[in-house]
């Protein structure tokens, strides 16, 4: 982190309490028994603990640092620490995320890289990782799911200081969420994959949903460019507050002329307003084909050849548990996408196990969650487009998943495992999918063990 542990100290705002090396830190870490020599740990306060309790552990580790609050001020200030004993920096300030949100504002503009913010109901992860891999350069983005108010500092906060460009994906829950986030990151290109009912038991309706994705839009400099879809629904009469505007999909500025899908591969015509492409996206999705327009849009958004582009679409990977193919022997396939469900995800990932031509499909499917009293519809709604689809079975796990009248009703992920190991025949194609809290990764983790035991 090319800051010297003055400007460190400033953006802050912390009293310093010892001090150590003049060498930067590596990174930000806020879980004592993850923290490595050269780290700073956060002493963050949380629901039952406060961080700053862990802040000697963290120097036992060898930490370059320490950011504590006011309740564990007076620990250090008795203990002053000197560089010449080459001890390790202590800082106190009066909010420890609130100080690492701002140190990760500072470094982001010490780095002076471009950054492209994606947000949206669903998509974004992909969006991310479909960037990372399409977009030239070094460029750093989220893991996993660092992408809220605390995992978004500590993701700048491990950028390389030759990074070229910064990919972020941006969560939220509530109003005003992205525009902390966006506070924080500065984004150059503002993403919004898409709006739908995700969080609507949180914010009350979809237009309000849209109203909080839209606040990057007010983030953007007068340079900036914000990405939407081409058929933006309630975000649209949001959009007139971006500084300039690139639309993706059919209709788009950045839209795929031609598509077919074969083994596996994705080969599109792509045209932008920087010319026309043929990529080779190494997915079958349709709606992965929606995710790389929306990645592509952003490198058009800041000039990336197209060409080059093109030539890095076979480096995509996408993150674990989203679409996850996987070869279970006996020619069938199990399609591992349980990171998370909505009604908008639930619905693309139904159509394309319904496209992979098998013998017979299965649909494992948890609770969506977070839905609000719309819950049962939105479920039983989703039961409806399985089976207009042409998705053979649909089993459900856990007593919410009632509303999607499955075939068969199971308690929990290993019962469902269990159902699945008796009833899989050969060729059979399966998707397990579901909120977070519905815990499926469970069934792809336990199905073939269980299948090699049978």
């Amino acid at each position: 982190m090319r800051l010297s542990p003055a400007e460190i100290a400033a953006a802050l705002g912390a009293e310093v309490l010892a001090e150590g090396e003049a060498s930067p830190p590596r990174r930000a870490a806020i879980d004592s028994t993850a923290v490595e020599p050269g780290d700073l740990f956060f002493g963050l306060r949380g629901a039952n603990r406060d961080g700053g309790e862990f802040a000697g552990a963290a120097l036992e580790a060898e930490a370059w640092g320490v950011v504590v609050g006011p309740a564990w001020r007076s620990s250090f200030v008795t203990h002053r620490v000197t560089k010449d004993e080459g001890g390790s920096w202590v800082f106190a300030v009066e909010d420890p995320l609130a100080a690492m949100q701002s140190l990760a504002r500072a470094w982001r503009r010490a780095l002076g890289a471009p950054v492209v913010g994606v947000t949206g109901s669903v998509g974004k992860t992909s969006v991310k990782d479909i960037a990372r891999a399409l977009l030239p350069g070094r460029v750093h983005a989220n893991r996993e799911n660092l992408n809220t108010e605390i995992g978004l500092p500590l993701t700048l906060l491990e950028a390389p200081d030759d990074a070229d460009l910064l990919v972020l994906e941006m969560a939220m829950r509530g109003t005003g969420q992205i525009a902390e986030l966006a506070a924080i990151a500065e984004p150059d290109v503002a993403v919004i994959t898409n709006v739908g009912p995700v969080h609507v038991e949180l914010l009350g309706s979809v237009e309000a949903i849209a109203a909080a994705k839209a606040e990057v839009l007010d983030a953007l400099p007068a340079a900036g460019i914000a990405v939407a879809p081409a058929a933006a629904a309630e975000l649209e009469p949001h959009l007139a507050r971006a500084p300039r505007l690139l639309r993706f999909g059919p209709g788009g500025d950045v839209e795929a002329v031609e598509a077919k899908v074969a083994e596996g591969v994705t080969e599109a015509v792509v045209r932008t307003p920087a010319g026309e492409r043929t990529f080779h996206f190494p997915f079958a999705e349709a709606h992965n084909l929606t995710n790389a327009l929306a990645a592509i849009a952003a490198g058009v958004a800041l000039e990336a050849p197209l060409g080059e582009m093109a030539d890095r679409a076979a480096n995509i990977g996408f993150s674990r548990f989203r679409g996850e193919r996987i070869e279970l022997g006996d020619g069938i396939v199990l399609v591992n996408d349980c990171y998370n469900a909505n009604p908008v995800s639930m619905r693309a990932a139904l159509d394309h196990l319904a496209s992979l031509g098998a013998p017979r499909t299965i649909a494992v499917l948890g609770e969506m969650g977070e839905l609000g009293p719309g819950a049962p519809g939105f479920h039983r709604e989703v039961g409806e487009h399985a089976r207009a689809a042409g998705v053979d079975l649909v089993f459900g796990v856990g007593l919410p998943a009632r509303d999607y009248d499955p075939d068969e009703l199971v308690a929990d992920p290993g019962e469902a495992a269990e159902l699945l190991v008796a009833r899989l025949g050969p060729g059979d194609a399966i998707l397990v999918k579901g909120s977070r809290s519905a815990g499926l990764e469970a069934v792809a983790e336990a199905l073939p063990l269980l299948m090699e035991s049978a």
